[in-house]
């Protein structure tokens, strides 16, 4: 498998689950600006949607959005504790998280990093932001990870998301809860690989 990914990007999501499952890929990394590969490829040509993450597949299909990624990378690995079983209600909580970090989280960070819209609009934006991830450090006041003592791929992407508030001036520092989760992930051993492999980490 090859993994296209932009460093810090939300495809550090699954590069996490690729380095928690052990499943052997290769990276390729992605210009975002010029929308060309470490290989010098028309990126469009590989994504029309310009975005990353992209998993090559072993039989060339791609595959496309890191939670859908992640969970393909965990149901192949059979991991139930990284995606737990179809059917069970755990499966249900994980994807309820995946879908409100990308609708509410992921997609908010991405107007404050238009360099065209107004400071006004951002500062309103980067407040509705900061209300979400107050609601988000509540839900870790008594848990190690989203779903309680188990990592999963929704922790993950919450970690790669929340990478990007130092680059939007979004201070979440007094989030205790939500710092105290952010050191727990950052101390795994396969979210240190895959930071170490993308140049976030010396």
């Amino acid at each position: 498998m090859k993994l296209f990914f932009s460093p810090g990007a939300c495809s550090l999501a699954p590069h996490i689950v690729l380095k928690e499952t052990r499943q052997a890929f290769k990276l390729e990394k992605v210009d975002t600006a010029s929308h060309t590969t470490a290989g010098g490829a028309d990126y469009y040509a590989i994504n029309s949607k310009g975005a990353v993450p992209v998993l090559e597949l072993e039989n060339s299909e791609r595959l496309t959005e890191g939670p859908i990624i992640a969970q393909y990378l965990a149901d192949k690995a059979g991991r139930t504790d990284l995606l737990p079983a179809a059917g069970s209600m755990d499966r249900y909580r994980v994807m309820e998280w995946q879908n409100y970090i990308t609708s509410e989280l992921h997609k908010t960070f991405t107007p404050l990093f238009n360099p065209d819209l107004d400071s006004n609009a951002k500062k309103i934006l980067a407040g509705v932001l900061r209300k979400k991830y107050e609601w988000v450090n509540a839900q870790l006041q008594s848990r190690d990870y989203l779903l309680g003592k188990s990592f999963t791929v929704a922790d993950a992407y919450l970690f790669a998301v929340t990478g990007w508030a130092k680059y939007v001036s979004l201070d979440l520092a007094d989030l205790k809860h939500l710092q105290d989760f952010l050191a727990r992930v950052a101390g795994r051993p396969a979210v240190r690989e895959a930071l170490k492999a993308e140049g976030l980490l010396a």
